[in-house]
C-alpha cells in the first residue's frame, strides 16, 4: 500500500509513518521543508499548499496512492489566540485540505481512502455529559474551527474516497505532545489539578492512536466520524494524580483558573478549564481493542521516571 501523509513530519505523523513503514507500506510525507527524519523510513515530497485548485508537482504522489492521511495544521496551543493567530490556525488547516482535495480531483487513479484529522474540540464544552460521535458541534472557537476543517474534506467523499474523520483527544507520549509540556511542573513538585479539577480530559495513548488510525485505514467498512480517544476519559484531578504517581511526584498544587486566563487568555477556557467526556463509541462498536483503556495503564507504560 502507498500512503501519503500531510503533516507527517510532526509528532503524530512521525509515529504513524514509522508504524506503517514497519508494516511494509510505502509512505510519502508531504512537507514544506522537503526532508523528513531518516528513522521514519518515509520518503519526503516538498509541497507548499495554498488551497489553489491547481496543485503543484507534489500532486503526482496522490495519483495512484491508496490512502491519504491529513494531519496538517499549526499547533493549537503553541501561541496565544490573538485574532491573527486564530486566522493562522484556520488557514493552516483549510489550505492544505483544499489542496489535497484538488489533487484527488486531478488524479487519474484516485485514492481509495482519505483520513481527515480533526479533534474532540469539535464538541465544545459539555461538563460531564458523555459525548459520542453523534454529539453536535460546539459554538466556541475550537468547535467552529473543527467544523470548518472537516467541511474542507467532505468533497473527497463525493470524489469516491472512503472518508474517515478522526477526532483525536490529547495524545499521550513521553517524547512529544501535551504530556511533554505538563511533566516539568510535576517534576519540580508544583504539579496539580487545573481549576476545579472536575472537568474531563479525553486522552489516548500514542500506541493506541497509531493502531486506531492503522485500523481505520485497513478496515474498509469504517467510514465517517471516529473518536480517537480512550474508553476511560479522566477528570483533570484523576489525571493529575495518575501523572504524579507515574512520575513519583506529588500532585497537590491546584492551578487557579483565573491565573490561567491571565496567562494564556481565551485558550484557557476552551482547552484547560472546560471539559469534554468523549468516548470512542464507533471504534468500540466495530470491535477495535484498546491496549491502554485507563489512565494508569497508559502513563505507567510510558516509563516517565
Amino acid at each position: 500500500m502507498k500512503g501519503v501523509i500531510a503533516g507527517g513530519s510532526g509528532f503524530l505523523g512521525r509515529a504513524l509513518s514509522e508504524h506503517l513503514v514497519g508494516r511494509q507500506h510505502e509512505v510519502v510525507i508531504l512537507t514544506r521543508s522537503g526532508s523528513v527524519p531518516a528513522r521514519t523510513g518515509a520518503r519526503a515530497a516538498s509541497w507548499h499548499p495554498d488551497g489553489s485548485p491547481n496543485p503543484g508537482a507534489w500532486a503526482k504522489e496522490i495519483d495512484g496512492a491508496h490512502v491519504i492521511v491529513n494531519l496538517a495544521g499549526a499547533g493549537i496551543a503553541d501561541k496565544r489566540w490573538t485574532r491573527r493567530r486564530k486566522d493562522e490556525l484556520r488557514q493552516s488547516r483549510a489550505q492544505p485540505t483544499r489542496s489535497l482535495v484538488a489533487a484527488i480531483r486531478a488524479a487519474s487513479v484516485k485514492p481509495a481512502t482519505f483520513v481527515q484529522g480533526s479533534a474532540v474540540g469539535f464538541y465544545g464544552a459539555a461538563a460531564d455529559e458523555i459525548i459520542d460521535e453523534s454529539f453536535p458541534p460546539g459554538q466556541d472557537f475550537l468547535g467552529q474551527l473543527c467544523v470548518s476543517w472537516e467541511a474542507e474534506a467532505h468533497p473527497a467523499a463525493a470524489l469516491g474516497c472512503r472518508l474517515v474523520i478522526l477526532r483525536s483527544g490529547v495524545v499521550l507520549a513521553r517524547e512529544g505532545g501535551a504530556l511533554k509540556k505538563m511533566m516539568p511542573a510535576f517534576q519540580f513538585f508544583v504539579g496539580g489539578p487545573i481549576a476545579s479539577g472536575r472537568q474531563y480530559l479525553s486522552w489516548i495513548h500514542l500506541a493506541d492512536w497509531v493502531a486506531l488510525v492503522t485500523w481505520a485505514i485497513e478496515t474498509s467498512s469504517v467510514s465517517g466520524v471516529v473518536n480517537a480517544t480512550a474508553p476511560g476519559p479522566a477528570t483533570n484531578a484523576d489525571f493529575s494524580r495518575a501523572l504524579g504517581r507515574a512520575l513519583g511526584r506529588p500532585s497537590w498544587l491546584r492551578v487557579p483558573g483565573g491565573a490561567l486566563r491571565i496567562l494564556v487568555g481565551e485558550m484557557a477556557n476552551e482547552m484547560l478549564i472546560a471539559g469534554q467526556r468523549v468516548v470512542p463509541k464507533r471504534a468500540l462498536d466495530a470491535g477495535f481493542a484498546f491496549k491502554y483503556p485507563d489512565i494508569d495503564s497508559a502513563l505507567n507504560t510510558l516509563q516517565l521516571q
